[in-house]
């Protein structure tokens, strides 16, 4: 068996930087065993698996196709970065000739399309909401030590702890933390924690002017200490900072090692654009 397979870098124009996610194209079904297998195989932070819907639809030409996505140690509800990725190998190398690509996800229908030399995710935004810090106290301990805490937010829908640093840190601070993400799973005792967001209001002078906020991802409960540039965890982030802000339209950059680049858009229906670039690094066949 014969499965068409790439790596494209999601969230920058570079290659080796941003978050790498591998795309499978899906001709025929694939047993779903195979799926976990080749996601573990693969062992980026995310595989995507591009399915076709019905008998007649093409790569090339069909503009809905069935999307999941598997991490090494399992399938996740939500991956930004591997949409990303998907609507890339979709666009830029089956040439798809549509202005507007549909996803149907365990996260309902995602849409991707082409804007100049980005592609736009239309996400669904995840509200945040007040955390009490007694519950998570172990937990944000094994995270920032005795960093100072400004506000604390946790995403219902997403399970996600939103932990915003001091106004006082530079954003030097939050790329030179060093964080032991597996201590987390000893630390988390409420069970309802399943990624931690780390986040930075940016700086409007001096030389990373320009960003509104800053972040970094870590979700040791899915088999990722820490995640490059995560599109999922900036839908959450996008509502938080939206409202602190005041603004609709933000940039944002993610202080992984290899980091990346988000442009966010606030929509009128409740959702949220995230736009990113892409590099296509690898172009293959998987054979078993």
């Amino acid at each position: 068996m014969q499965i068409p397979i790439f790596t494209v870098d999601a969230f920058t124009n570079r290659p080796f930087s941003g978050n790498p996610a591998a795309v499978c194209l899906l001709e025929n079904g694939l047993d779903e065993d195979l799926h976990q297998k080749i996601a573990t195989e693969m062992n980026l932070s995310e595989t995507a698996f591009i399915r076709k819907l019905h008998p007649g639809d093409d790569f090339t030409k069909s503009s809905c196709f069935g999307l999941r996505w598997f991490t090494p140690a399992n399938e996740v509800p939500l991956c930004g970065h591997a949409t990303l990725a998907a609507a890339a190998v979709l666009f830029h190398i089956q040439k798809n000739t549509n202005s507007v690509l549909t996803f149907v996800t365990l996260s309902g229908e995602l849409k991707a399309r082409q804007v100049e030399d980005h592609i736009v995710l239309d996400l669904p935004l995840y509200l945040t909401y007040p955390q009490v810090l007694q519950e998570v106290q172990e937990l944000i301990k094994a995270a920032v030590g005795d960093m100072i805490i400004q506000d604390l937010r946790y995403s219902p829908d997403t399970k996600k702890l939103l932990v915003r640093l001091s106004d006082a840190y530079e954003r030097s601070v939050l790329e030179e933390l060093q964080v032991s993400a597996q201590r987390f799973l000893s630390a988390e005792k409420t069970g309802k924690v399943k990624g931690l967001i780390l986040t930075l209001k940016g700086n409007s002078s001096g030389k990373h002017k320009g960003h509104d906020f800053y972040s970094r991802y870590f979700a040791p409960w899915y088999g990722l200490l820490e995640d490059p540039v995560t599109g999922s965890a900036h839908a959450v982030l996008s509502s938080y900072w939206s409202e602190q802000l005041g603004k609709k339209e933000m940039l944002a950059f993610q202080c992984s090692r290899r980091g990346g680049e988000l442009k966010i858009s606030l929509r009128n229906d409740g959702r949220v654009d995230i736009a990113g670039q892409i590099a296509v690094v690898l172009k293959g066949n998987l054979t078993f």
